[in-house]
């Protein structure tokens, strides 16, 4: 049933219009995937916006700050070509030479309950990102038959999930999405979880 991740990837990357698409069990984990392999020293994050956006590079050990933006549709993650468009939804919406990360929760437009999709041009990093996704092996052969050489992300998507994705793509892809912007998140310095952490300390 793999296969089935395989189209549903296609189907996404052909819609919005990006070269590749890797696809991942949630859309914060695509972007903490993103993250791993940009080798970035410092990123800043929207005031409003998810909250696992800032967790995660309290995760992951990045430095961050933050940043008044008023975003609509999607946001940049400061000093880096990640964007987070996990309430994006639009034709030939890719922007070339991004790591663009998106969601399939269940408020997005396309609602499968969980997951995420990474969009991206470079081919060398799509191989390195399915791979990493994938517990750090590869999807064509059992694992005990692999040499595996990096430490991997049990973050993949499940070929459930994917079949559940191509069952509602048709509707999707017709459907007006709703409009998501900075304002339909509260402002995160104001939670306790964030102020204990106003130095971006890692843990």
């Amino acid at each position: 049933m793999f296969h089935k991740i395989t189209e549903f990837e296609q189907k996404i990357a052909n819609f919005f219009g990006a070269p590749y698409a890797v696809a991942t069990d949630c859309c914060t984990h695509a972007i903490e995937l993103c993250l791993r392999i940009s080798h970035i020293d410092r990123v800043e994050i929207p005031t409003h916006t998810y909250l696992s956006i800032p967790m995660t590079m309290m995760k992951v050990g990045i430095p961050w700050t933050w940043k008044n933006e008023w975003w609509e549709d999607y946001y940049y993650i400061g000093n880096t070509n990640i964007i987070d468009a996990a309430v994006f939804w639009k034709k030939n919406g890719y922007i070339e030479n991004t790591l663009m990360c998106l969601s399939f929760q269940i408020k997005k437009h396309l609602s499968i309950g969980r997951g995420g999709m990474i969009l991206l041009d470079n081919k060398e990093q799509a191989d390195l990102l399915r791979c990493m996704k994938y517990d750090g092996r590869s999807p064509d052969c059992a694992w005990t038959e692999q040499d595996i050489k990096m430490i991997g992300y049990h973050y993949y998507l499940t070929p459930e999930n994917a079949m559940i994705g191509l069952e509602k793509f048709p509707a999707a892809e017709i459907a007006e999405p709703k409009k998501w912007s900075y304002a339909s998140y509260p402002y995160l310095p104001n939670l306790t979880v964030f102020k204990d952490n106003e130095n971006n300390t890692e843990f």
